[in-house]
């Protein structure tokens, strides 16, 4: 029974982080409006929590530091996500945001001279063909109001999501509790969030019904639950159920989208889709751990 208790909450946990974009969505409120109320109630709700739970463990003054500095690259990541959103939608954005498995690759690369493995290098051509037939190549009945743009966007998305996965790497390398690591996270995407922002001038900060149910039910579900049961489940999961996680919430996304929004990508971006999917594979078959999704 234990040792499934793992793939359960991985599985539970995608199931949940899918609808991430949909509450997005229902909510109606700018990108940047949803980025920082994301994390501002989230916030509140892991702080409430750590008062209830013990955490004997003392992190380093570095890994503070680092948890933080990665929630101002995730911020980024979901304030330009939110953006692809209202250009390509929900089921679009989400997957691309979500090849940051392979990104990563190219940023651990650059940043901490981590050499790639050669899945890894196979599949970053693929990945770059699928996103370009996401695009639509300029055909009347690609799927969003500007789907180049909405591509270019959300890629640069999932590149900030690759600094945010390394960065949170660093920030628990004592392998302390998931919990105060992602408070420490979630502080630092809320202050990101914030500058944002002000930079962008588009924030509301007058909550609303129902729009702000909706970021509640943000915060909670993805943001507090989704990624507190996947960072517990990947690190203890065999490599083939770890690439199903991770590939379950991308492709439940884009059912939801269809479901909820009628979200009709055409065929040249449903390839797309499909050899997005099959880079991700690439990658993620070989075994190698990879965080949560957005």
């Amino acid at each position: 029974m234990h040792s499934h208790r793992p793939l359960l909450a991985a599985l539970t946990g995608a199931v949940v982080i899918s609808f991430s974009a949909i509450y997005f969505e229902l909510s109606g409120v700018s990108p940047v409006t949803g980025t920082f109320f994301r994390a501002f109630y989230a916030l509140i709700i892991l702080q409430i929590i750590t008062l209830f739970v013990r955490t004997p463990v003392v992190r380093s003054r570095r890994e503070l530091t680092m948890a933080f500095v990665a929630g101002l690259f995730l911020a980024i990541d979901v304030w330009l996500w939110h953006e692809a959103i209202g250009m390509i939608g929900t089921g679009l954005a989400t997957l691309i945001a979500n090849s940051q498995v392979v990104i990563v690759s190219l940023v651990a690369w650059a940043l901490l001279r981590e050499r790639p493995s050669n899945r890894a290098f196979l599949s970053m051509p693929v990945v770059i063909g699928g996103l370009i037939l996401i695009t639509g190549l300029g055909s009347a009945d690609a799927f969003g109001s500007d789907p180049i743009l909405g591509v270019l966007i959300a890629a640069t998305a999932a590149f900030f999501y690759s600094a945010f996965l390394l960065l949170y790497r660093q920030a628990n390398t004592s392998l302390g509790p998931v919990l105060r690591v992602l408070r420490d996270v979630v502080a630092g995407s809320l202050v990101g969030g914030l500058a944002a922002g002000v930079v962008s001038g588009d924030i509301d900060f007058v909550p609303s019904w129902p729009a702000h149910g909706w970021l509640l039910a943000l915060a909670l579900g993805a943001q507090v639950c989704g990624w507190m049961l996947v960072g517990y489940a990947l690190p203890r999961l065999p490599a083939a159920h770890t690439s199903f996680a991770i590939l379950l919430q991308p492709s439940l996304t884009l059912v939801w989208g269809a479901i909820i929004f009628t979200e009709r990508p055409s065929v040249l971006q449903w390839l797309g889709v499909a050899v997005v999917l099959a880079g991700i594979i690439t990658v993620t078959l070989p075994g190698r751990r990879v965080s949560a999704a957005t």
